[in-house]
């Protein structure tokens, strides 16, 4: 269950008001504020424009807000382009973006932001678990899934499962390292994971995901890596360096099928090196994290459909 009070307490009054009434029936997904135009409330099944049209002065409130009226202390958040609060929902923010020496340094004059709200699903991952589960070891495992498809739920919920093992699976607990670049996994507020990624999980909040990997392999022991949204050669590195040290991974790619990312580098590396054992390859078909295909990847780099 989320805590609605933490998202409706950082909205003006009459707006936290009004969205109250459409929680009764629909779980809420996200609220887009931008300034000058109606607000809209995505449900779980559809899009609810208000007639409230938001303000600069709205958008000041939520800020400050959000911000435990202090901004600068979130500065290093802002310029990645979100603030997490209490119970892991994220306030993404779009405006003017200060530049100095390439990089972007904060956003100012900020004109629309969009709350998305955190959930967990306990049990998501209970029938992909039987195929990345093998005599006590986790395979080294690719999640291929559009975006919207679960793919973040579903890893979290991987997540919780190898950290405090499944009896059903004959799983034991294992250590696990999750690199959580932008606080979506385990929905970190002030260092504390506000979702349950397991008893035996260790978080590295907002860190560059191959800084993270080669970081969590020298100091936290793990006995498997996760991370979202693999796609850089050093993180493909760190991958290797993963696989090379005897920790077992479980990662994610933006696809919609084999055939999508086959001729991606990132793709390619993982499967020349011979790192990857398993493929899951996630839709909306059926909703949110249906399972497509599962593949297994032998030594040779076939490809053998097991669902």
């Amino acid at each position: 269950m989320i805590n609605e009070d933490e998202i409706l307490r950082v909205l003006p009054l009459d707006i936290s008001n009004e969205i109250k009434g459409y929680l009764i029936n629909e779980p809420l997904q996200e609220i887009r504020i931008k300034a000058n135009k109606p607000i809209i409330v995505n449900l779980s099944n559809k899009e609810v424009i208000l007639d409230r049209i938001a303000t600069i002065n709205d958008l000041k409130q939520i800020l400050v807000r959000i911000s435990n009226y202090s901004l600068y202390a979130y500065e290093e958040e802002i310029k990645q382009g979100y603030i997490t609060i209490k119970g892991g929902h994220r306030i993404g923010m779009a405006g003017e973006c200060v530049i100095s020496q390439g990089e972007v340094k904060t956003i100012r004059n900020i004109s629309s932001i969009n709350i998305r709200i955190c959930r967990e699903v306990k049990g998501s991952s209970n029938e992909i678990m039987k195929f990345i589960v093998s005599k006590d070891r986790i395979y080294n495992t690719l999640i291929i899934s559009p975006p919207k498809c679960g793919k973040t739920t579903i890893l979290r919920d991987i997540a919780r499962n190898i950290s405090n093992g499944m009896a059903i699976n004959n799983l034991s607990g294992k250590k696990v390292s999750i690199i959580d670049e932008r606080s979506e996994i385990a929905s970190s507020f002030n260092g504390i994971p506000q979702l349950d990624v397991g008893i035996r999980s260790d978080i590295l909040d907002s860190c560059f995901k191959k800084d993270g990997m080669i970081m969590a392999i020298r100091s936290l022991s793990p006995e498997v890596l996760i991370c979202d949204e693999i796609g850089t050669s050093g993180e493909i590195d760190a991958l290797n360096m993963a696989f090379n040290s005897g920790v077992n991974i479980v990662v994610t790619i933006h696809g919609y099928n084999i055939d999508d990312v086959y001729k991606r580098s990132v793709f390619k590396d993982l499967l020349e090196k011979s790192i990857l054992e398993r493929i899951v390859v996630l839709s909306s078909r059926r909703g949110p994290g249906t399972i497509e295909n599962i593949y297994s990847i032998g030594n040779g780099g076939e490809i053998k459909c097991l669902k």
